[in-house]
């Protein structure tokens, strides 16, 4: 799975690397982005403008929003047959703007406390997440736009903490990933980033709490 994950790099870092077009007035900086908060999406290839999102996919068809809740995240094996996905992998395909994540690596005690560990593309280079976005609208007729992260079976290098990643596309498969392209297409772009160009590193326990959004949640720490 993905729970938390980070886009700590300028907006000016991101619009080179990606190509990607006009960045919100309020940029900022987030060491510690968790679910419900608002998460940077890109869902136009063409305009490749960035919005912002709710975490937590919310399905147009929901009652209660918070159903979202239990949707940060979708499985590339099932995303086209869940009901809650599927009509956003046909229509509704978004890119999800990020520079890290964060998993939790069990110890061979139980009763210890998980290590969080750091994943992030060599040289620190930023990337986008493979996601899917919905528009819900409330009894008020207040519409909330949300988005889920996909995930797929983990390379070795976050296998040897999880056994799942967040599905991670580069410059070109990303914008193919929001183009009307065949299903069978796009779920080839589901799959394990490139373990040689990833590397990760334990760090704090202060990255638990959601509320410490601080450049310490992503700094090398002592296994």
């Amino acid at each position: 799975m993905c729970g938390r994950f980070t886009i700590t790099l300028d907006a000016l870092e991101f619009q080179k690397e990606l190509q990607r077009g006009e960045t919100p007035s309020d940029w900022l900086a987030r060491f510690n982005i968790a679910p419900a908060q608002p998460v940077a999406v890109v869902t136009d290839s063409a305009a490749r403008a960035v919005i912002m999102m709710r975490w937590g996919l919310i399905p147009s068809w929901a009652t209660d929003p918070a159903i979202g809740n239990r949707m940060i995240n979708a499985r590339a094996e099932t995303v086209t047959i869940k009901p809650a996905f599927r009509r956003a992998f046909e229509q509704q395909r978004c890119v999800i703007l990020a520079d890290g994540f964060y998993e939790w690596k069990q110890s061979g005690d139980k009763n210890s406390p998980k290590t969080p560990y750091y994943f992030y593309l060599n040289g620190h280079k930023p990337f986008v997440f493979a996601g899917l976005w919905e528009v819900w609208k409330s009894p008020e007729n207040e519409k909330v736009y949300s988005c889920t992260i996909i995930t797929c079976p983990a390379n070795s290098v976050v296998g040897a903490v999880h056994n799942r990643m967040p599905v991670i596309l580069n410059r070109k498969d990303a914008w193919d990933w929001l183009e009307p392209h065949p299903a069978t297409d796009l779920k080839n772009l589901l799959r394990p980033y490139p373990d040689v160009e990833m590397d990760a590193h334990p760090v704090s326990r202060v990255v638990n709490r959601p509320e410490n959004d601080r450049l310490e949640c992503i700094l090398p720490v002592a296994e």
